[in-house]
């Protein structure tokens, strides 16, 4: 019965706050426009960064990655005859 005193003044402070909360999110705007949220994660993030992956900017540096990789003796084929060695099947 004690742990009522405690514990109902701090679930209302706690309701309260929550209430507070809920109403300074209406006013700060945080609901006017949820269609524009969802649309928002289908556009670009930057226009110059969509502009260098369609000029091939990306596959450039795939090709430098696979060739770094190749003089540092892991490359695919590499890590295949590697496998192939330990008797790992391919499928």
């Amino acid at each position: 019965m004690e742990s009522l005193y405690l514990l109902l003044p701090m679930s209302v402070l706690l309701v309260l706050g929550l209430i507070g909360l809920f109403a300074w999110a209406l006013h700060a705007g945080q609901f006017d426009d949820l269609e524009r949220e969802g649309m928002r994660v289908l556009e670009a993030d930057e226009p110059e960064q969509a502009d260098a992956t369609l000029a091939g900017v990306a596959p450039a540096r795939r090709s430098q990655r696979l060739d770094s990789a190749q003089e540092a003796g892991n490359s695919p084929a590499h890590n295949v005859a590697l496998k192939d060695q330990r008797g790992a099947t391919h499928e």
